[in-house]
């Protein structure tokens, strides 16, 4: 499974935004190290969003070029589709549920079989979760503390779209509206960047 395995503070000084989530990225950033202190061409710009886009959710070129394909085709606006797409990704919601710490400790959970969607195993982080699906830690994975601690600690009440069930679960009420997502992206520029390419 391929993955981006880069250095994260590495990453977020050079897009400029602290797209790990990690708190000791924006410490690292430093000013005027970051591509968008440069000066950018119109592509340039474009070509950023979509690079910081990819790194928010941890997903390939070509995986992220299908999701874009998809969202150019659906009935909504294509920005908005692209981001919904993403972010109910099964690895991002398990990031968002605070079962981990970061989106590749959630990756990892997931391929490992410690996330259950509505009771049954599911071990691929690019598995879409639908609205009225429940995920839960599984019953072996609870006595580990980490993920408790993770789950008890990170989850974010702050997302209208996410609601806590008891025990350690979770479920997605509802798709998110745009504006409620927690990622500082100009969905415009990503848009114009493929559609030269659809």
């Amino acid at each position: 499974m391929a993955k981006m395995m880069q250095p994260r503070f590495k990453q977020a000084r050079r897009l400029g935004l602290n797209v790990s989530g990690h708190p000791k990225a924006e410490k690292r950033m430093g000013k005027g190290l970051g591509r968008e202190d440069k000066k950018l061409t119109e592509y340039g710009r474009q070509l950023l969003e979509k690079q910081r886009l990819r790194a928010y959710y941890g997903v390939m070129e070509k995986q992220f070029f299908n999701y874009f394909k998809k969202a150019y085709k659906s009935q909504e606006s294509t920005g908005d589709a692209l981001v919904k797409m993403l972010e109910t990704r099964l690895d991002n919601l398990t990031y968002r549920a605070g079962f981990a710490s970061s989106i590749r400790q959630a990756r990892q959970m997931v391929v490992h079989g410690h996330i259950l969607v509505n009771g049954k195993k599911a071990n691929i982080p690019s598995y879409q979760v639908q609205p009225g699906d429940e995920l839960e830690l599984r019953e072996k994975s609870r006595k580990n503390e980490m993920f408790k601690e993770n789950f008890e600690t990170n989850f974010s009440y702050s997302l209208p779209y996410i609601s806590k069930a008891e025990g350690f679960k979770i479920k997605l009420d509802r798709m998110p509206e745009r504006e409620e997502v927690p990622i500082e992206i100009t969905d415009s520029l990503i848009v114009e960047f493929y559609s030269r390419l659809v």
